[in-house]
């Protein structure tokens, strides 16, 4: 089952949550709706909406709420990358000019905040106190994920451990809150609630070491970022954990995180110890584990088209180059 034909199967419920993400941007201060539509307008895949949507149908929901919650996880998921942004002074977001380097750090910081601010707003009229539950609880991990990265930036010792506890902020709380809200909207049952809430964790996870893994190996056009970025910013991600873990020249290695004068030659080394050490392949690996552990999640469920529509997500993940 291929993920562009779930994606226009869903085209044109995915619609209407682009019409309910324009009004979370609606705003007297009209800067606000304008760098909303240009972000809007920007694309990107909408893959958050979609699990929930696709995990409503797994789950039998399909009232309306479902709609204005996909849209709220999609301005959360705006926020984040706004403030992102900022604080990697990012050049492009999706091969476009980034909005911080059109409008300003401090328009975009407090766009972020005021996006966090209204999807909240949105979801309390929802009226649903575990719903609010698992928005907020999404929302504070991924700013603690933020926070630890930066704790961790250019820190050679991180962890493994470490590591999954920041990408479980950054990417996979989020994905898990939209997996989990599909449940509680169809009232099913705690186990079954849990079982999608899981799937949302592990999909998470394996699709941030993707894109971790990507930053090394991806095509800079497709990517639509420089390759070896979170290196160049002292981001150390499952490629280089990998890396450290194997490499008898782990100094040097070391040596290249820690230098300030990064330069292409340094890249090239780290690309040259990454393939040497098959880096790549074993983050794959790991990926994949990952993923069976998503698919694992599902089985509680049975058989219909909605759950293979899921699964082929869990597919793509470890297809797709951008």
């Amino acid at each position: 089952m291929n993920l562009n034909d779930t994606f226009k199967e869903y085209e044109v419920e995915l619609k209407e949550v682009e019409k309910e993400l324009t009004k979370i941007f609606k705003s007297e201060a009209l800067l606000i709706p304008t760098i909303g539509a240009y972000i809007i307008n920007s694309g990107g895949k909408r893959l958050r909406p979609l699990f929930l949507l696709l995990s409503s149908d797994l789950a039998g929901y399909r009232g309306h709420k479902r709609v204005v919650l996909a849209a709220v996880i999609e301005a959360l998921h705006t926020a984040s990358l706004l403030h992102d942004d900022v604080v990697d002074e990012a050049e492009l977001r999706r091969g476009k000019t980034a909005a911080n380097k059109v409008w300003g750090n401090q328009v975009v910081v407090l766009l972020g905040d005021y996006l966090y601010a209204k999807a909240l707003y949105v979801s309390v009229a929802q009226e649903s106190l575990q719903i609010m539950e698992a928005l907020s609880k999404a929302t504070s991990l991924m700013a603690e994920g933020e926070i630890l990265q930066l704790m961790k930036t250019g820190d050679p010792s991180i962890t493994f451990d470490e590591y999954i506890k920041i990408i479980t902020g950054k990417t996979a709380g989020l994905i898990s809150a939209a997996c989990r809200i599909a449940g509680l909207l169809a009232e099913l049952p705690a186990e079954k609630v849990q079982a999608l809430t899981d799937f949302g964790h592990y999909i998470g996870i394996a699709f941030q070491m993707l894109d971790d893994i990507l930053d090394y190996v991806a095509n800079e056009s497709e990517l639509g970022k420089k390759l070896g970025k979170d290196l160049m910013e002292g981001k150390i991600t499952l490629p280089l954990i990998e890396l450290l873990r194997k490499a008898n020249e782990k100094e040097d290695v070391i040596k290249i995180i820690k230098s300030e004068d990064f330069s292409e030659q340094s890249l090239v080394g780290i690309l040259n110890y990454l393939e040497t050490y098959k880096c790549i392949d074993s983050s794959m690996e790991i990926a994949k584990n990952y993923i069976e552990r998503a698919k694992q999640s599902l089985e509680i469920f049975p058989d219909s088209q909605y759950r293979q529509r899921l699964l082929s997500i869990a597919d793509y993940i470890l297809l797709r180059n951008k």
